[in-house]
């Protein structure tokens, strides 16, 4: 399968076997559309729990297992192969992954020092890729092994920050991508929630890097071993978002279609989507 520019709505919406990649920042209601269509009918694959449970399974509990030495009874079970550890990470509750990358700042409040920050950083990085690139594989084994004739990419707003070359031409190669653009309100919504819940994200480098010694000046923050990491998640959260629009639009508009999010969440049914994704294709 090819999704190639000049794709038609009808033809999309004629399809047999459809696939499509969701693409925006979290909370914009990408899992909410992939739970709002029939389950019988679309395959629902989460990138995120792809990346918690196939590539960053160990290292999560490599951090747990840490935490968990420290304690001198837990430490004498543990190497005793008396108790294990494992994690429960599921479709519905991925909070472990996002927990696992943490937040720079104070030990004492929680925070990473700026090589382990980093680090981590890094290793969800090459998760999220190879989550990504799993895509075409799970597309097959959707169809000719469970049955499911069509496929939903629930990937992770992070996504288009990988600047991985050829992730995005493959995607699209196998994919119909759709960005979920917020409204002005929703936006803001997203970013209401965010700073009510601060939690760690990932950052590309070279935003990150610019952004940390602008935090610092700003607040007038000494070192970066006494940030508090939610106040610098509050401080850096409107940023993030102001950053990754462009980058969505580009991907939209060199790969795929965009889409208004309320409108998607507005939906009372498949074919409602399926009118909404055709008619993005023919004004494209």
């Amino acid at each position: 399968m090819n999704y190639q520019r000049d794709m038609t709505g009808q033809a999309f919406a004629t399809q047999t076997n459809k696939a499509i990649t969701l693409l925006g920042m979290s909370g914009v209601g990408k899992t909410t559309l992939a739970n709002r269509l029939p389950k019988a009918a679309w395959f629902h694959y989460s990138g995120d729990y792809r990346i918690g449970t196939r590539y960053l399974g160990e290292p999560i509990l490599d951090v747990v297992k840490r935490q968990a030495m420290k304690d001198p009874m837990l430490q004498d079970l543990l190497r005793a192969d008396e108790i294990s550890i494992a994690h429960n990470i599921t479709v519905d509750n991925l909070d472990l992954v996002s927990k696992f990358l943490g937040m720079i700042g104070a030990g004492e409040n929680g925070g990473l020092r700026l090589d382990e920050f980093k680090r981590r950083q890094e290793l969800h990085r090459r998760a999220e890729i190879s989550a990504m690139f799993d895509v075409p594989d799970f597309i097959e084994r959707a169809r000719e092994t469970y049955g499911y004739p069509n496929f939903i990419n629930d990937a992770g707003g992070s996504l288009c920050e990988l600047n991985e070359d050829g992730l995005m031409k493959k995607l699209a190669e196998d994919t119909l991508i759709i960005y979920l653009q917020p409204s002005t309100q929703l936006r803001q919504k997203i970013i209401e929630r965010s700073l009510d819940r601060p939690k760690p994200m990932y950052y590309r480098d070279d935003f990150f890097d610019r952004q940390l010694p602008q935090y610092l000046s700003d607040t007038s923050t000494p070192s970066i071993d006494v940030i508090n990491p939610d106040d610098f998640f509050c401080w850096i959260i409107p940023r993030l978002i102001a950053h990754r629009e462009p980058l969505y639009r580009r991907i939209a508009d060199e790969y795929g279609v965009t889409v208004d999010a309320d409108e998607i969440m507005a939906i009372r049914g498949e074919d409602e989507f399926l009118e909404i994704v055709a008619a993005a294709l023919d004004r494209r």
